[in-house]
């Protein structure tokens, strides 16, 4: 899959206010920042991010992905 492809998903699923994904075709490593994630802990935060890219990871076609899962506030101290 492409990067811009998984991007597109991740966002049609849910809301984000920053979103950046890297990967060589085979690996991906995503950051995502969502109001969506605010009380939530990190296994539900992946739980949110995976429930995007459900059918994609079912079929196999996306089988690596890491990410951060940040709220706005946590991205605002780490870049300031």
């Amino acid at each position: 899959m492409h990067p811009d492809q998984i991007k597109q998903l991740i966002l049609a699923g849910m809301s984000c206010e920053h979103l950046s994904l890297d990967g060589d075709g085979q690996h991906f490593e995503a950051i995502v920042v969502s109001d969506e994630f605010v009380g939530k802990n990190r296994v539900q935060r992946q739980q949110r991010v995976y429930q995007t890219l459900k059918d994609k990871l079912a079929t196999g076609e996306l089988h690596a992905l890491s990410f951060k899962t940040l709220t706005p506030e946590e991205w605002s101290v780490q870049h300031g």
